[in-house]
């Protein structure tokens, strides 16, 4: 598998969900929701719209991951940018509870990983950036951004599932003596 990279500026991010929501709103929410929130492709493709979605079709809170092992439970935050790109994916086709968030235009099932893919790695060609871009760099992205924004790398480390700190950094492609200027605004 060859790594790949997290999208560091943000107007490569903005081209990317521009480009996407132009030539498919399922395809924009599989990018809204990887870069905010972080979670493996494998993950994002099992989705279904009623672990999402409430009965009355507002969108959850939180996304509660699937998992066998009640003590690996992870609830993960769904903000403002993945309610509004849902809702708007929600009401442009005829979601059905049961069916998946990123179904296949030919089946029932989801799109593959491979699919998925394509549509990142081709978003980031058309819109002219250069470097080693897949369904990961969504995750990479997600990570670091919310460094950069002053979450703790403790947490990230967490959220990833990584043993240590240094792997976590490694990761998302930060180099222990990078600097960045953090904004620590409590706003009381």
């Amino acid at each position: 598998m060859e790594v790949v990279e997290a999208l560091k500026d943000i107007s490569q991010i903005e081209a990317m969900k521009k480009y996407l929501k132009e030539h498919s709103q399922r395809d924009y929410l599989l990018f809204v929701i990887g870069i905010n929130t972080g979670l493996k492709i494998t993950e994002l493709l099992s989705m279904k719209f009623e672990e999402v979605l409430n009965e009355d079709k507002t969108v959850k809170e939180f996304y509660s991951l699937p998992v066998k092992d009640e003590k690996f439970k992870q609830d993960i935050y769904l903000n403002t940018k993945v309610k509004e790109a849902l809702l708007e994916y929600v009401k442009s086709i005829d979601a059905q509870r049961e069916n998946y968030v990123f179904q296949s235009n030919k089946t029932t099932n989801s799109i593959s990983r491979q699919q998925a893919y394509r549509v990142i790695h081709s978003a980031a060609e058309a819109v002219g950036i250069v470097g080693k871009i897949g369904t990961n760099s969504m995750r990479k992205t997600f990570g670091f951004h919310a460094y950069k924004r002053g979450i703790a790398i403790a947490l990230l480390q967490k959220h990833f599932h990584h043993a240590t700190p240094s792997e976590t950094l490694k990761y998302l492609g930060i180099s222990k003596d990078e600097k960045f200027k953090t904004e620590i605004d409590v706003d009381l």
